[in-house]
């Protein structure tokens, strides 16, 4: 581990005990990670919350009131930092006062916040939880850099929940990759007019669970104690 030019930035490499094991399930692991917050979290099981950047109403308040349950049964709550529903959920999972952890994937540089619209989501991420990124500080958006953020965010988790995907998006690439890393893949069910939800159809059609409330997802997932985690 080393601190980056910027003080507040931890370098973790593939070799450090820091490094989080489930991202070794990868074939092509991230040979080291940028991470600005709490790196205990890193140690607390996660749920993915991901879907569509133009999302609907009711999507945003899904998101929020997915995260928002799952966190207060003490899972970590992981996205994309992105806009739609990553910011709905971590705006969900950090709560009223903003002071409950989640987990923000960037595909940028640590040092760079995309959308700038989020800069203050990333902040109070930054305060309570944890910001993590491949890609060197000074790393701009580029359109590769998504995907690859995606598979991280797929192999962090124990479970991922799609909430509005169109049938080609970046949500739907997430879910695949966790499925192949053997990850729970959960989807809320839409009207079969929305395209939003033709994604999540998908995923329901391939063996994805239909979740109605938190209780669908919990009930999938082990049980666990903080007391496992200590000092967390």
């Amino acid at each position: 581990m080393r601190i980056s030019k910027n003080s507040n930035i931890v370098q973790i490499q593939r070799n450090s005990p820091d490094y989080p094991a489930r991202l070794l399930d990868l074939y092509d692991p991230p040979s080291s990670l940028y991470i600005y917050g709490d790196i205990r979290l890193l140690n607390i099981p996660t749920i993915a919350i991901v879907g569509s950047r133009i999302a609907s109403p009711e999507g945003v308040k899904n998101a929020h009131y997915f995260a928002q349950a799952l966190s207060a049964e003490g899972y970590l709550i992981i996205s994309g930092l992105a806009r739609g529903i990553d910011g709905a959920a971590h705006l969900g999972a950090l709560g009223s006062n903003q002071d409950h952890p989640t987990i923000a994937v960037c595909g940028t540089g640590l040092d760079i916040v995309y959308p700038r619209e989020h800069l203050g989501l990333a902040q109070a991420i930054g305060g309570v939880g944890l910001l993590v990124s491949e890609l060197v500080p000074g790393s701009g958006p580029k359109a590769w850099h998504f995907p690859r953020r995606n598979r991280i965010i797929a192999a962090l988790s124990l479970g991922i929940l799609v909430i509005e995907a169109a049938e080609r998006s970046g949500s739907l690439i997430t879910a695949r990759l966790g499925c192949e890393l053997g990850r729970e893949i959960f989807a809320i069910p839409g009207s079969i007019h929305n395209p939003l939800y033709r994604g999540c159809h998908q995923l329901l059609q391939q063996g994805a669970k239909l979740v109605q409330s938190p209780k669908d997802i919990l009930e999938e997932l082990p049980k666990w104690s903080k007391t496992e985690f200590k000092g967390v």
